[in-house]
């Protein structure tokens, strides 16, 4: 089931984006009367899983979900018709059309993506609002259990005051992407300061490690279950263990190294149960283990139980609109950034590349529209920023060469944008094997 929920989620997102983007073309294509021939979500190879004609467009499902088209008559596109270019101009075509409606309707599809990445974001500061806790609430740091980050000299216990110079006030769900892009980290560790120099190779030493988050609250050690072979059956589900052998243990990786350091021995342990301190000797197992499931605990119990001090922010609809916007620009330029480290081989982010795997594997087991929404707003604009690349069969190709002719008033030939196409197209085939090759690469390591 679990499998189901998350291809649901990874099929709806990719089939708004796709068919939202292709609706950019095809509006503006409309609009200055230039005809469409086709309209299709998924390529339609030799076959197509549904079709119907309405006026002059064709309306379809593809079998082969990598994207989708629009097929606009005079164009030259990835559909290569080279019989449709050889005869003369039609007034309905798209080669006949001014040069700045040809730009308009090639930028249709990327203005479409941005504008509904916004959207999203607006939509979700007025409906879930913005859940934090404040940096200066984290009074014992942070959780490091990352391997590249320790590597890095970060530890448990560290607060980031800043990054690159931008003042950390929150903690969120955006802090992990920003500590990634940073170079310059200022941490508060035990009331002294001071500054970690990101490694220029980070992000491929990620790789190289178990995948963990870079950064996250430290938690209590909740008890979830207990295991039915364990020899601790006199701890219950739901307690919360504060102190082991003495000391005490307000976060679970406190617990962890008292466990560590009394491995096949019987000790004893302070729970937290019902809201009253109960004593329980425990036995600790050679592995340092007491046989139990670690509990997960919400946001509210944290809360109530003291951890932390949870800010909800509440936005109407007017007060929506600049949150959500400065919520776009931000993962705009986030996304410009980690294309940047991509590009940039000394960094080894290009290792990281990920193909349709990758992106089925962002999306949660269970289904969260909160969470759809995040994600489907990030692939919004990362479609919109690739599609903007300067690579002929891009959107960004179109540009390229429609920008020429406005500037120089010369239009390139027929047979160069041919050219031109095929080449971008061997290239995109070549980093869609790339990343895709990638996913299949970490799939048979286990990375």
């Amino acid at each position: 089931m679990d499998i189901v929920i998350k291809l649901s989620q990874f099929l709806l997102s990719l089939s708004l984006l796709i068919i939202l983007h292709e609706l950019g073309h095809f509006i503006p294509a409309k609009l200055f009367k230039t005809r469409v021939e086709k309209f299709y979500l998924f390529f339609d190879v030799k076959y197509s899983l549904l079709k119907k004609k309405i006026g002059e467009t064709e309306y379809g499902i593809g079998w082969l979900p990598l994207g989708g088209y629009v097929k606009i008559s005079g164009m030259i596109d990835e559909s290569m018709d080279k019989e449709q270019m050889a005869l003369p101009p039609q007034p309905w075509e798209f080669r006949s059309k001014p040069a700045w409606q040809r730009l308009i309707i090639m930028l249709g599809g990327v203005t479409v993506n941005f504008i509904l990445a916004f959207i999203i974001y607006i939509g979700m500061a007025f409906a879930y609002g913005d859940t934090y806790i404040a940096n200066s609430d984290l009074k014992d740091g942070l959780l490091i259990e990352n391997k590249a980050m320790q590597n890095a000299g970060f530890k448990t216990g560290d607060r980031i005051i800043s990054i690159d110079g931008e003042k950390v006030a929150r903690f969120d769900n955006g802090i992990n992407a920003k500590v990634v892009m940073g170079k310059q980290i200022l941490i508060d560790r035990n009331g002294t300061e001071q500054s970690i120099t990101m490694p220029n190779d980070f992000v491929d030493q990620l790789s190289k490690h178990e995948k963990a988050p870079l950064v996250s609250i430290r938690m209590p050690f909740a008890i979830g279950a207990v295991a039915a072979d364990s020899k601790n059956t006199a701890l219950q589900p739901k307690d919360i263990v504060i102190a082991l052998n003495g000391q005490r243990t307000k976060y679970f990786d406190q617990a962890k190294t008292v466990l560590e350091n009394n491995k096949n021995k019987t000790i004893n342990a302070t729970v937290l149960r019902n809201q009253k301190e109960v004593q329980v000797p425990v036995i600790v197992s050679k592995d340092g283990k007491l046989g139990v499931q670690i509990g997960g605990l919400g946001m509210e119990s944290l809360e109530k139980l003291g951890y932390y001090k949870i800010s909800k922010q509440e936005f109407g609809l007017l007060e929506s609109i600049p949150v959500g916007l400065a919520k776009g620009k931000d993962q705009l330029i986030g996304y410009g950034k980690q294309l940047k480290m991509i590009f940039s081989p000394s960094t080894g982010a290009y290792k990281q590349v990920g193909g349709f795997k990758a992106i089925f594997d962002i999306f949660p087991n269970t289904w969260s529209w909160e969470v759809f929404w995040t994600i489907t707003a990030l692939l919004s604009i990362m479609l919109g920023v690739m599609n903007l690349l300067p690579i002929p069969a891009l959107d960004g190709g179109h540009v390229m060469f429609l920008l020429y002719e406005i500037v120089s008033g010369k239009k390139p030939s027929d047979k160069f944008l041919e050219n031109a196409q095929m080449v971008g197209f061997v290239l995109l085939i070549t980093l869609l094997l790339f990343a895709n090759g990638n996913d299949i690469y970490k799939a048979i390591l286990g990375k």
